[in-house]
């Protein structure tokens, strides 16, 4: 991560200090997914449709970054209404209770020259867990097609026990520990 700051420096030379502050999220070109084993039969898919984040990013200062992403859990999708009737039921994510999954980075550490560990607090059903997620940033940079806007491209990944936040019901016939996956551009705010 130390030589990406350094080449962004070379890069940016003095304009470097104003891509510090807050990013916006693009929320057309962001995603969060996520997959669970069904059985052992097959994988099922399924994201997060309705989701903010309140993002503080310096490429200078990888450390200080600061991310606090709020998701809708009704949101959750899987392309069956059944299955997500399920999900939003007090079996899984019980969404008329708990409408709101949060994340909020405690500590964010690089681990390459384009990768990081971000450690936060995930709130899922009321309980509150630390997560350590790999963060890859794949792309930082003028926009090919507006030159005035910067954009950072990141991949982010990890996976959660899900009976650590109180869903344990048919574990671990259907998946307990769920990989999940961001995909997110960001462009710092105007």
């Amino acid at each position: 991560m130390r030589k990406l700051i350094a080449a962004l420096i070379l890069t940016f030379g003095f304009l470097t200090p104003a891509f510090a502050g807050n990013f916006l999220v693009d929320k057309d070109h962001a995603q969060i997914t996520f997959s669970a084993d069904h059985l052992g039969f097959s994988t099922v898919h399924g994201q997060f449709r309705d989701f903010d984040a309140d993002i503080e990013f310096d490429p200078g200062n990888i450390e200080a970054t600061r991310v606090t992403l709020s998701i809708k859990a009704a949101s959750v999708d899987t392309a069956s209404e059944a299955r997500d009737k399920s999900l939003r039921s007090k079996n899984f994510l019980n969404t008329s209770v708990y409408p709101t999954i949060t994340f909020k980075t405690t500590k964010v550490v690089p681990t390459g020259t384009d990768t990081a560990d971000i450690t936060g607090d995930l709130t899922i059903i009321g309980v509150t867990q630390p997560v350590t997620m790999s963060a890859k940033l794949n792309k930082f940079g003028a926009s090919p097609f507006d030159p005035s806007k910067t954009i950072a491209g990141f991949t982010v990944s990890g996976q959660i026990d899900r009976r650590a936040f109180g869903m344990s019901f048919a574990a671990p016939a259907v998946g307990a520990v769920i990989p999940i996956r961001i995909d997110l551009e960001m462009s710092p705010a105007p």
